[in-house]
């Protein structure tokens, strides 16, 4: 087996370098010229910030304009402000021509001041000053109207003695040709990304919008002013940021400026981390040279996608070995199919990791872009973890040899067969409901047992007399107990029944009130208790009251999932979780670990952990031996989860130090994965809680502050996005794999009554982790349907959730521009996170319809063959 292990992970390996090799073949492009005609010059360092009013000293500019010195003949300007002023007398000393700029916008005050000082400088610098640009995207931004930046440019053309002209985007040229009229030269931005022109394109496309220019101005020579590509940012429609897209782009155009004797400059010479505030992220990463002054991509070498892939490769690799090793812990009964299917999974998400990792690495940092960094890093590694573990689930629930711990029948004569004590806990409820409970233990096929049932704290002697005299007409086997006050809810009054059990008894079994039981369930079961380490056998809940509308299809066909898969994978590695009801435990265990406890809402989970930290062991069957009913109504359904993940996280709370190996115990090291992988997509749905509320306010600050904030990077929306569709996933390919469902309807039901539950969860975890002594909510049977406003009251909460993401993803797509691909899956994002609330309501709405026909989400012949089915169990029992 180790063998084949090393073999799928080696092959997985090569898969994984294969692709990486593949996607990153070098491609030959045009080399760089020797020397350019232009560079866009800012010199701003990283700790620069021309709106705070940081800008480089003379020493910093003189040390940019020595670095391009021998690569560009010139350097186009911006502004006049500050050491600006001495970029023409600096460049001189290094045989660099200057594109002297003035800057406009509202200022009007500082508008005069920059065109009086780019007059005087461009006057003293006639040598190297070879043109006047007054104003950058003035008209674009709509800072001033054309006629007053007519007069700026009339006025500096008639006092220097060099072309003057402003600069604008191609389309307001042809939208204001007005505007010629008041320049030498048309000087033209061409930056193909901001349209999202492919760049296998977007030289063309140059071509095409000069010569439109041309043909509108053809007495009037055309400078492109700005032409490039940005290193990284949003992918804008079909326009890809990256470095090696800047590289091919600006290689493949100065190529094509040769042939056609264009005039630029190249946007820009280095990378501008302060320009982020004005153009979002992407602002900062125009630049051919890096903040420090590096080269960002190869000048005449083949091209790379990304260069570091080889090392990106290995770190892949080997995180990804070590993770699917550690899937293959204690999985002898894995097929081959199941491990070639982990070392996928492995490799890919180890892969995306490390690619995200690099990724996100290659940004100018900020503090909040660290912290946001950070958390958002933390909430892909949650969702790398929920993914491993689904996938484990998934894996060993389909492709095994064989169950390891499957229940094996054992015969015992009926002499040696243990006296079982059976509890029966009850609080409220329905006498006809209790009362059938306990026809059927009457009927039970075993020589010694006997029934305690103990109604605590009711009221009501109506509620409760009736079922004192069906005990006393049963026979002594059976006694009823009535105490209130009794505390401890549930626990207490399986504590005080433990008080009352025959002394000859030495297995304990406990149903709900409402459980009808085979009368095979003791004969068959009992014998595992021979097993001297044996402490809990368990069966799984079943219901009877599938078929009684399409709420209770529905809930049956959720249900269905937990005791026919996830009990079973658990059960592989003796740490199943014990349930209250159909549930059998030996007597001397239960008094050794000190009873049910009575500070938990879940005495059952708890007693179960216990028991296998003190060492002993469990069997579980999914056979059904026993049905009960389900919930009425969604509330109902909604309490009785929230008690089993209150009480989940009450668990991991007191026992953490066990889980963790801090104390000792024991539980082995398969029981802590079961028990903290086993919740830790509860643990998953409240962080997902926090993530909804944050992805709000990140949408809020996108409608409100359009310019200055960015949608998340895509990398961090696929990843929820891929775990959703990995559970929904797996429900289909398992309930149809396992036969849990025999329909896709039946599938769909499950999902949605699934997901309806996630905001009750999320609230169970954080309450379960910050509070204590929340009290033991009974799950209510028998209960008068609400009416349809009720129902939606009991998805208040949620369906609040739900309208304000869709107000959320509405508005963006309404509001904003779709032009990036980062924008358009954070609107799927949001709608995807609106559909565990869309299902809460809908499943909220549909139990106020008692009488929508089961047949809605089960068909018709399936009820019919399930009713067959029992009746010839039945009739052979």
């Amino acid at each position: 087996m180790v063998r084949i292990n090393i073999l799928i992970a080696v092959i997985v390996a090569a898969v994984t370098y294969g692709f990486l090799a593949y996607i990153n073949r070098p491609e030959i492009e045009p080399m760089w010229p020797v020397i350019i005609k232009g560079f866009s010059f800012s010199p701003m360092r990283a700790q620069h910030d021309p709106g705070a009013g940081n800008l480089p000293g003379a020493d910093e500019i003189e040390q940019d304009l020595q670095l391009l010195s021998g690569k560009t003949h010139s350097v186009r300007t911006y502004t006049v402000a500050g050491a600006m002023a001495d970029v023409p007398r600096l460049a001189k000393k290094h045989n660099l021509n200057v594109a002297l700029g003035a800057w406009i916008d509202n200022r009007l005050q500082n508008n005069l001041v920059e065109v009086e000082q780019a007059i005087k400088i461009a006057d003293q610098n006639r040598s190297n000053v070879v043109r006047v640009i007054i104003g950058n995207e003035s008209i674009l931004r709509n800072d001033v109207p054309i006629g007053l930046l007519g007069q700026y440019l009339n006025h500096v053309r008639a006092e220097v003695g060099m072309p003057v002209s402003t600069a604008e985007p191609w389309h307001v040229w042809i939208d204001h040709p007005e505007l010629a009229q008041y320049v030498d030269f048309i000087a033209v931005h061409m930056l193909p990304y901001w349209e999202g022109i492919d760049n296998e394109g977007a030289v063309d496309y140059i071509d095409q919008r000069m010569q439109q220019l041309q043909e509108m101005f053809p007495h009037k020579p055309i400078v492109i002013a700005e032409v490039g590509w940005p290193s990284n940012g949003r992918t804008r429609k079909e326009a890809v940021a990256d470095e090696a897209e800047q590289a091919k782009f600006l290689r493949r155009f100065l190529n094509r400026a040769e042939e056609k004797d264009y005039t630029y400059y190249v946007m820009e010479a280095f990378d501008q981390p302060w320009k982020r505030k004005l153009e979002g992220a992407v602002g900062a990463y125009w630049g051919v040279y890096d903040a420090d002054r590096h080269a960002k991509f190869e000048f005449v070498k083949p091209i790379v996608g990304v260069p570091e892939w080889q090392s990106i490769a290995a770190i892949s690799v080997l995180l990804a070995a070590i993770i699917f090793a550690l899937l293959l812990t204690d999985a002898a009964s894995l097929n081959r199919r199941g491990r070639i299917f982990l070392a996928m999974i492995a490799y890919l998400l180890t892969t995306v990791v490390v690619w995200i990792a690099y990724d996100y690495s290659r940004q100018y940092m900020t503090v909040g872009g660290v912290l946001v960094g950070i958390v958002l890093m933390l909430g892909m590694l949650g969702v790398i973890m929920v993914l491993l573990i689904e996938a484990h689930e998934w894996a060993e629930t389909l492709w095994v040899k064989g169950r390891r711990r499957a229940l094996k029948p054992i015969k015992i004569d009926d002499d040696e067969l243990p006296m079982v004590s059976i509890h029966v806990p009850a609080y409220n409820e329905p006498p006809d409901m209790l009362i059938n409970t306990l026809n059927a233990l009457a009927k039970l096929d075993y020589p010694r047992f006997e029934v305690i049932v103990i109604d605590n704290n009711t009221k009501d002697e109506a509620v409760w007399k009736p079922v004192e005299q069906q005990c006393q007409s049963l026979g002594e086997r059976f006694r009823f107990f009535h105490k209130s006050p009794l505390a401890g809810f549930k626990a207490g009054a399986l504590n005080f029944a433990l008080t009352q059990t025959a002394d000859k008894a030495t297995v304990i079994a406990v149903i709900d009130s409402d459980y009808c039981v085979e009368p095979t369930w003791l004969r068959d079961l009992v014998p595992q208790f021979h097993e001297p380490q044996v402490a809990i056998v368990q069966a799984p809940q079943d219901y009877s009251d599938l078929e009684e509308n399409a709420f209770k299809a529905m809930c049956f066909a959720e249900y269905r999932g937990f005791f026919h898969i996830g009990m079973v994978t658990r059960n592989e590695r003796n740490a199943i979780i014990q349930h209250g009801t159909m549930t059998m435990v030996r007597r001397r265990c239960l008094e050794e670990v000190g009873g049910w406890g009575e500070h938990t809402i879940t005495e059952d989970a708890q007693l179960g952990f216990m028991l296998f930290s003190a060492g002993y062991q469990a069997v579980y069957t999914s056979h059904s031996y026993g049905k009960g009913l389900m919930p009425d109504t969604f509330n109902d359904y909604k309490v009785q989860r929230f008690r089993w993940a209150y009480g989940a996280m009450q668990i991991l709370r007191h026992h953490a130090n066990e889980l963790l190996g801090k104390s000792p115990s024991k539980l082995t090291t398969g029981q802590r994965y079961h028990f903290i992988a086993g919740w830790l997509p509860w643990i998953a749905d409240g962080i997902n809680l926090i993530f909804n509320f944050a992805a709000l306010a990140w949408s809020l600050a996108l409608i409100y502050m359009p310019t200055r904030i960015d949608p998340p990077l895509i990398i961090f929306s696929v990843l929820p996005l891929a775990l959703f569709c990995f559970k929904i996933a797996k429900v289909v390919y398992l309930y149809h794999g396992v036969q849990i469902v025999a329909s896709i309807r039946e599938t769909i039901a499950a999902a949605f009554a699934g997901l309806a539950l996630s905001h009750t969860i999320a609230k169970a975890m954080w309450l379960g982790i910050f509070t204590t002594g929340r009290p033991f909510i009974r799950t209510p049977k028998k209960e008068q349907s609400v009416a349809l406003f009720q129902a939606i009251g009991a998805a208040s909460e949620e369906c609040l959730i739900m309208l304000a993401l869709w107000s959320a993803a509405a508005t963006l797509y309404i509001q904003t521009s779709i032009d990036t691909w980062d924008m358009l899956l954070w609107i799927v994002v949001l709608l995807v996170q609106s559909l565990p609330y869309f299902s809460a309501v809908l499943v909220s709405i549909v139990s106020a319809f008692p009488n929508l026909k089961a047949s809605l989400i089960t068909p018709e012949k399936l009820i019919i063959d399930r009713q067959h089915l029992a009746k010839q169990l039945r009739d052979s029992k």
